[in-house]
C-alpha cells in the first residue's frame, strides 16, 4: 500500500557520473548512499545520492556499453522546498561544482527560488517556500 512513508527512488541517466557526483555532493551537499565499485559488463554503473535515513534517494545511471543520452525538458525539475531563503553560498558551491544558473520555464520558480542545471542539463530548483501537503 502506498502511504506517506513509502520509499521513493528517482532515477535518470547521466553522461558522466563523476561530474554528477561533484555537483550533487560537493555542490548541493547530498551524500553518496551507494555506488557500483566497478563496471560489470551488461549492467549499469550506479550512483545513489541522498541523505542518510531519508525516505528517498536519487539514482544516476550510466551504461558505457549502451549509453543513454540525457534528454531533459524545461519541465523536468528536481525541486527542493527549503522553507527559507536560498543560501547564496550554496548556489555558488553548486556553480563551482559544475552547475549552470538557468532561467526556468515557469516564472514561479524564479519568484520563489533559484534554478541551477546539473552537468547533464537537468534543472534543480532550490525553492524558498515550504512544502505543505
Amino acid at each position: 500500500m502506498i502511504n506517506a512513508q513509502t520509499r521513493v527512488r528517482i532515477a535518470r541517466p547521466s553522461r558522466d557520473l563523476a561530474a554528477a557526483e561533484r555537483f550533487y555532493v560537493e555542490g548541493l551537499g547530498l551524500d553518496v548512499l551507494w555506488r557500483t565499485a566497478e563496471h560489470v559488463p551488461g549492467e549499469h554503473d550506479l550512483l545513489m545520492l541522498g541523505l542518510p535515513g531519508g525516505p528517498w534517494h536519487f539514482e544516476l545511471t550510466h551504461d558505457p556499453e549502451r549509453p543513454v543520452e540525457p534528454a531533459p525538458t524545461v519541465d523536468d525539475l528536481f525541486v527542493l522546498y527549503l522553507g527559507e531563503p536560498v543560501d547564496k553560498a550554496l548556489v555558488r558551491r553548486m556553480l563551482a561544482a559544475g552547475g549552470t544558473h538557468v532561467t526556468p520555464n515557469n516564472p514561479y520558480w524564479d519568484e520563489h527560488g533559484v534554478t541551477v542545471a546539473d552537468p547533464d542539463g537537468y534543472q534543480l530548483v532550490l525553492c524558498s517556500r515550504g512544502w505543505s501537503a
